[in-house]
């Protein structure tokens, strides 16, 4: 999962360099924190909130083949 939200992010904005995502496991669930330079975070999160939920889905979607809870935070 981590990877996934890495590709997807490093895609988005204009300083790929300074994404950095850890992934964080207790209890069954899984924590993706993203980490983005502060320039980017609207391309990250988008106009309403889009493109972070569209974000969220797709991990949610690859999770749910591997029956885990994923949770993706912005930061």
């Amino acid at each position: 999962m981590k990877e996934l939200v890495e590709v997807i992010a490093r895609a988005l904005v204009e300083k790929p360099d300074e994404v950095v995502v850890t992934e964080t496991e207790k209890e069954g669930e899984t924590l993706i924190e993203l980490k983005v330079a502060p320039s980017d975070m609207g391309k990250v999160i988008g106009k309403q909130g889009r493109i972070a939920k569209a974000i969220r889905s797709v991990v949610k979607a690859a999770a749910s083949k591997e029956e885990k809870k994923v949770v993706v935070d912005i930061q």
